[in-house]
């Protein structure tokens, strides 16, 4: 009888963590066999730490019978954008069962984000093999963002998530009636622990506990440019000093510019400040444990969620609302994390907000979760067409000048939703004589105010 060998993709320290926690509370049936398979989706892998290499990661290796690397497998190919052509994927399929000494194993697969490469290259791969996704943070809770071939969609049994907004339930996948399963917030705090103990000193650490700022390189997703993430981060050290702190730590993106930083440190020092900056590679739950930080400070960040939810931790936002300005087109999937973060955690600039700030109640999350269904229809209309109903229900009576920064006119006219141009008007947009006085007017008018 044939060995079963259940392969788990983790291209992030945050998804290996997650696998060993959903492993530990036993939410995978037993196997004869489980591989770990690395893979590293950074635009230069050559120059960018892999999981395998990160600190901590050799806590985390015991719970598998060996190690793979997706990259070196398909090189010299990028993880991102490759994947087997129909025609080759029965010699893909051999090659990679010889090399991986799989022989004629039944194959399982745990894996992340599988609409994109290269989870979606590892299903297809493998054909017919059963499929676990395991959610990726915040994303989770919004719509799946390409459609999935039914041929894989139809394979995936559960979807593993972290209960990052307790009572929040997760939207992904749901076109396929895929259930979703809690990994237990108690197991996945313990293999953090795990992490951490095997961590060296951080800096902040001491009597004084420090506001922990996060930097997230939106400026290489195209959200905002260079000039505006140095100012978002300017605004974090400025708002955490105005609340009273005066030990900032800044957590900066891997990949992020050193000059960021250096900025930083001149600006802290400015306004009578000492910030230090954490430039190894660790998780921020991580610093969490080990800082027990008096503020944690990000946009929109899974691991401001993480922060409040699971180490009960002062958390605050900045720049939700210009990023919820700029993300485009409407179906982006960073619009649902966006939204969860300004909906419910409170601005850095509000003082009294940051104060008093709480896990959201039921009532709130049942808000919530009526806004994300609108959101999600009016991102993925095609995919989950069901949610029209919904939708429809939310705009008429919750659009208001506080909600309408989750949605555009345009879009809401386009699927013709509450909230959308009058149809007598919808020829505006498209009229050139009507685009051309407006321009003239607004020419005008700047030429008036000089």
């Amino acid at each position: 009888m044939p060995r079963t060998t259940h392969i788990f993709c983790a291209s992030t320290l945050y998804g290996a963590a997650t696998l060993a926690a959903a492993l530990d509370a036993g939410m995978f049936e037993p196997a004869d066999r489980r591989l770990l398979l690395i893979t590293n989706n950074a635009a230069n892998p050559e120059t960018t730490v892999s999981v395998d290499r990160m600190p901590g990661f050799e806590r985390l290796r015991e719970r598998f019978d060996g190690v793979l690397s997706w990259n070196e497998t398909i090189a010299p190919f990028h993880p991102g954008g490759w994947s087997p052509r129909a025609d080759d994927i029965p010699m893909w399929e051999r090659y990679v069962r010889l090399l991986w000494g799989l022989g004629d194993d039944h194959i399982r697969l745990a894996v992340e984000s599988v609409q994109v490469n290269p989870s979606l290259a590892l299903c297809q791969l493998f054909t017919g093999a059963p499929v676990d996704v395991y959610a990726d943070g915040l994303i989770s809770y919004g719509p799946t963002r390409d459609k999935i071939d039914p041929l894989v969609g139809t394979r995936i049994g559960r979807l593993l998530h972290l209960d990052l907004v307790p009572g929040l339930t997760p939207l992904l996948l749901t076109e396929f009636g895929v259930r979703p399963e809690l990994v237990p917030t108690e197991v996945f705090l313990k293999v953090l622990e795990e992490l951490a103990d095997g961590e060296a000193a951080l800096p902040g650490t001491g009597d004084t506990r420090p506001a922990l700022l996060l930097g997230q390189y939106l400026s290489a997703l195209g959200i905002l440019s260079d000039a505006e993430e140095e100012e978002l981060h300017l605004g974090m050290v400025r708002g955490a000093v105005a609340l009273g702190h005066r030990r900032l730590v800044f957590k900066p993106h891997p990949v992020a510019p050193a000059r960021w930083s250096r900025l930083l440190e001149d600006e802290a020092s400015r306004l009578g400040a000492e910030l230090t900056l954490l430039d190894h590679p660790v998780l921020a739950e991580v610093a969490f444990q080990r800082m027990r930080p008096a503020l944690v400070v990000g946009c929109f960040s899974t691991a401001l969620l993480t922060a409040a939810g699971l180490y009960d931790l002062p958390v605050a936002r900045i720049g939700t609302d210009t990023v919820l300005a700029r993300l485009t087109p409407y179906q982006n999937s960073n619009r649902v994390p966006v939204t969860i973060a300004d909906a419910l955690l409170p601005e850095l600039g509000d003082r009294k907000a940051v104060t008093d700030w709480a896990m959201p109640t039921p009532e709130r999350v049942d808000e919530l979760s009526a806004l994300l269904k609108a959101v999600g229809f009016a991102m993925q209309p095609k995919i989950y067409p069901g949610l029209r109903p919904d939708a429809e229900r939310y705009l008429s009576r919750q659009l208001n000048p506080h909600t309408w920064r989750y949605f555009k006119r345009r879009r809401l006219t386009s699927l013709a939703l509450p909230g959308a141009v009058p149809a007598q008007l919808s020829f505006i947009p498209r009229n050139a004589t009507v685009r051309r006085l407006a321009r003239r007017a607004r020419a005008l008018r700047q030429s008036a105010k000089r």
